[in-house]
């Protein structure tokens, strides 16, 4: 999520707009190219495992149907509502990015400066095209573009990153949490963890939250870095005004993926799509080809409709990102001319 799926991992716009924000803290720790390694091999692998994995619950599907594979999914594909489902796309893109807006324009007024809604949405919708290689990257981008444009500091910017991403992953782990206590017994027996793992994370934002309000480690420093400026500022009420401003993109994906589902010829509940989105957007977030870890979360979760839920994922979170990439591509002419006349 969602699509939905969470430091800023970009480092080139964010370099570039701290340069711009404060030239005495351009300069960060060397650049430790043998764990960048590691992590591409890590993502390597997990890649290797889906696909594998994908290979041959799929072949085993065809088989048990007595067809090639290439027959087996071509079959699945056309008996797919191709226009029902594109126009349901289509519209939950729009209001995706109409959420999105929103949250980025708040967090910065709550956080840096008085920022109109009509002034954010085409850099937030521009940063889609970046987003097609990594969220996090369209965020970097974002921060790189409100520096030059509105020369706000970007350190300031990309602590409102950060604290974007930051609640994201508590925002989608509430819903979790109450799809579970609503459909604990359509879910699959692990996520039994997700209350458990839902306390933990209560414990560390309840820490988290006290150390940047001064309360916890109080001549501790850490919190003092400009780039977490917004952490300091966040009370509760900001999250949880993070998390009611935000959640109308995932609700809108638990009718919006269910009904997709059906028009793929595979039954699903709304309230088993609000145990299982939240999860698969975690997969989603991971920077894996073509969203193999979303698509492999799906078959799992389906084991009877290999074919048909391979097909889904595929299409449904590929198609998000590009057609909100071509969103982006509308207002890019205009994010041109605002950054560089």
């Amino acid at each position: 999520m969602t699509e939905s799926e969470h430091e800023i991992p970009s480092a080139s716009p964010q370099t570039a707009a701290v340069s711009h924000g404060d030239a005495t803290n351009a300069a960060g720790p060397p650049i430790n190219h043998q764990s960048k390694r590691s992590g591409r091999a890590i993502f390597l692998a997990i890649t290797a495992g889906c696909f594998i994995y994908l290979y041959s619950r799929l072949n085993g599907a065809a088989m048990r149907e007595e067809l090639s594979l290439y027959a087996y999914m071509s079959a699945v594909f056309a008996n797919v509502q191709w226009l029902a489902w594109l126009a349901l796309m289509m519209a939950y893109s729009g209001f995706y990015l109409a959420i999105d807006t929103l949250v980025v324009t708040k967090a910065l007024n709550w956080f840096v400066a008085t920022t109109r809604y009509r002034d954010i949405l085409p850099i937030r919708a521009s940063a889609y095209i970046i987003s097609i290689f990594n969220e996090q990257i369209g965020k970097g981008a974002m921060a790189y573009y409100l520096n030059r444009r509105d020369q706000v500091p970007g350190w300031e910017v990309g602590s409102v990153m950060l604290f974007i991403m930051f609640s994201e992953v508590f925002y989608l782990l509430v819903w979790a949490t109450i799809g579970f206590a609503f459909s604990r017994n359509d879910l699959p027996n692990t996520f039994s963890l997700i209350p458990y793992i839902a306390v933990a994370a209560g414990v560390l934002f309840t820490v988290w939250y006290l150390y940047f309000q001064g309360t916890l480690f109080p001549e501790n420093q850490l919190r003092n870095r400009r780039l977490l400026h917004a952490f300091r500022l966040a009370t509760i009420k900001h999250y949880a005004l993070f998390l009611l401003f935000r959640s109308p993109a995932l609700l809108a994906a638990v009718v919006v993926y269910t009904i997709a589902l059906r028009l793929f010829g595979v039954e699903a509940s709304f309230l088993s799509l609000l145990g299982y989105l939240p999860i698969i957007f975690f997969a989603a977030a991971v920077p894996t080809p073509m969203r193999a870890a979303a698509i492999t979360f799906w078959v799992i979760l389906f084991p009877d409709n290999e074919g048909p839920m391979a097909a889904f994922g595929f299409v449904q979170h590929n198609f998000f990102i590009f057609f909100n990439a071509l969103i982006g591509l509308v207002f890019w002419r205009r994010a041109q001319r605002e950054l560089f006349g």
